[in-house]
């Protein structure tokens, strides 16, 4: 949260005061702002597929049955619906966030027992920033506040692979069921592994001693309740345009593969090594995606094109959680406060959850 915000002044009683005409305007100029373009935002996402087919078979007079065609109408259609849902997810999700600062997040996780604080901890993930470099010094902070490990371990499973960013796409790409499931399912996994780590025998001596030693400073920033909501869409609007800013790249290199595949792979050949039949594609593909680094926005669309060629839902989910949950640069990364052992305990857990999760969205989808 930005510390330079400036907190409504209170009275006695700790309410909020009436605001001064100046500070009036501004809110409600704030307000205008987002309703128009929430506006703007609306009549965009209903002209992306009017616009993709005129501008791929008028304009550039490509047939609708080429492979080219159905690539370059892919690309044009998705790349615009992507980063619409992630703009306005992003911006939803971080007006929320104002309300939590780390301290925050540290409070309402310290002192939980195991199961409430699991859940708990899998719920603040999801509207909680997380990247792969902030792994380490949320899990020290984390430590240090006394949360217990297997608490600690739900909100790392769930922050980076149930997010607003994977949450959006899935919508955009597969439909609300799709990413509802998906939302479901990722918090059982990041509760149940959690819950499991927990009650490892032992499991503290899993975490390298430096970490218990350890006096990580409370941090200064406020929980945010006092904050206008001037302040807090200029910080959703901020975090927008920084997420944003750092995703597109992989939505455009995703998509572009996506459109490769939808265009120029024939249907149905990818049924045999991903479709339902094949027994063993599902924790293949969890294998397949351990080493592999990528994000929602960059795998994603590529999932999508693999399952419209015939790849099984839960085979190419599972591929697609494995890749996200999993990545190696933040098993790396971790390394630096956990031992071998605690993540090999980590990985195998998580990766075990996956394909579990795998073969039941191929048994239901």
């Amino acid at each position: 949260m930005n510390k330079n915000l400036v907190a409504a002044p209170m009275n006695d009683q700790g309410g909020a005061k009436a605001q001064p005409p100046h500070a009036q305007m501004r809110e409600w100029r704030a307000w205008g702002l987002v309703v128009l373009s929430a506006l703007v935002w609306w009549v965009a996402w209903n002209s992306l597929q009017p616009l993709a087919d005129w501008i791929t078979y008028t304009l550039l007079g490509l047939s609708p049955v080429s492979a080219l065609g159905s690539s370059i109408a892919f690309f044009l259609y998705d790349v615009p619906k992507i980063l619409l849902l992630l703009t306005g997810m992003i911006f939803l999700v971080t007006t929320i966030r104002t309300f939590f600062s780390a301290e925050r997040t540290r409070q309402l996780l310290g002192g939980k027992r195991q199961g409430i604080g699991n859940v708990l901890a899998a719920s603040l993930g999801v509207v909680t920033p997380f990247c792969s470099c902030s792994a380490v010094p949320l899990f020290i902070g984390f430590v240090e506040a006394g949360i217990p490990l297997g608490v600690t371990f739900s909100f790392l499973i769930a922050a980076p692979m149930v997010n607003e960013v994977a949450l959006a796409m899935l919508f955009g790409m597969f439909g609300w069921q799709i990413a509802l499931i998906y939302l479901a399912t990722g918090l059982t996994i990041a509760i149940v592994a959690g819950m499991v780590i927990g009650r490892v025998p032992n499991i503290e001596s899993g975490v390298e001693d430096f970490v218990w030693q350890l006096s990580v400073g409370k941090t200064s920033s406020q929980p945010g309740e006092r904050m206008l909501w001037s302040e807090r869409f200029s910080v959703a609007w901020q975090s927008t345009r920084e997420i944003v800013g750092k995703v597109w790249p992989y939505v455009m290199i995703g998509i572009a593969i996506g459109a490769i595949i939808h265009g120029y792979v024939p249907a149905n050949a990818l049924a045999g090594i991903m479709g339902k039949d094949a027994w063993w594609s599902v924790p293949a593909a969890v294998a397949l995606g351990v080493p592999m680094y990528s994000n929602a926005a960059g795998i994603i669309p590529v999932v999508q094109a693999l399952m419209e060629k015939g790849a099984a839902a839960g085979t190419a989910l599972a591929f697609m959680m494995a890749v996200i949950a999993l990545s190696l640069p933040e098993m790396i990364i971790l390394r630096r406060v956990l031992k071998p052992r605690l993540i090999a305990i980590f990985v195998g857990v998580v990766a075990t959850g996956i394909i579990l999760t795998g073969y039941l969205f191929n048994f239901i989808l």
